[in-house]
């Protein structure tokens, strides 16, 4: 029997600890090495939201290209938007309670800025992907439960898809991946294309 699998030629650098985003690439078979960005992520003034998630996301790839430049390095940034506003993470159950409030009912987007560079190759080679969620009304029970549950607090827009938050969603329009953290179909396109991931076939 004939098995497709994919081989990558070098280890990757993840500029991030986020356990979803490690979790997605080792899933899709790349290997990797995580080494966090310490940059400081403020978002460009007046830029449009769509460039911003890109802005951020070259900026903790460059970070640690810059430690490592013969090395390829990842970085990625979501955010969550709604009527061109960013929410961030809550800071607060209060703050928690305005961002689910503010998306209870309404259509809204994730943005996932991903940028690869490869310091002494030249390149670096951003993009983003837009993923739309549609959320269910909530009720103030609802919204007292999960945020009860701790799980917004380290999440852009106060919810994770991936999670308990999953609950909240009514409709996905686009990459599911994109909202967990990382447009998997995406990335691994653009290492195809620089000759980073190859698909061969073996006999088992």
């Amino acid at each position: 029997m004939k098995q497709n699998q994919q081989t990558q030629t070098e280890r990757l650098i993840l500029a991030s600890q986020s356990p979803r985003r490690r979790d997605l690439l080792e899933e899709a078979g790349i290997p990797i090495d995580i080494i966090p960005s310490h940059a400081e992520e403020l978002l460009p003034p007046g830029e449009p939201p769509k460039v911003c998630a890109m802005a951020l996301a070259r900026l903790k790839a460059q970070e640690v290209a810059a430690e490592n430049p013969d090395r390829w390095v990842l970085g990625a940034d979501t955010i969550v938007v709604v009527d061109q506003t960013i929410l961030g993470k809550p800071n607060s159950p209060e703050e928690a309670h305005r961002m689910l409030q503010t998306l209870s009912g309404q259509v809204h987007q994730v943005m996932t800025g991903f940028c690869l560079v490869n310091r002494q190759k030249g390149h670096d080679i951003c993009d983003v992907v837009i993923t739309e969620v549609v959320f269910k009304e909530l009720s103030e029970a609802e919204l007292s439960w999960y945020i009860k549950t701790g799980e917004p607090f380290d999440k852009a827009g106060g919810y994770g898809i991936q999670g308990k938050g999953a609950s909240l969603v009514r409709e996905i329009r686009g990459s599911y991946t994109n909202v967990v953290g990382l447009p998997v179909c995406e990335v691994v396109e653009q290492l195809q294309a620089l000759n980073l991931v190859k698909r061969r076939e073996e006999k088992e």
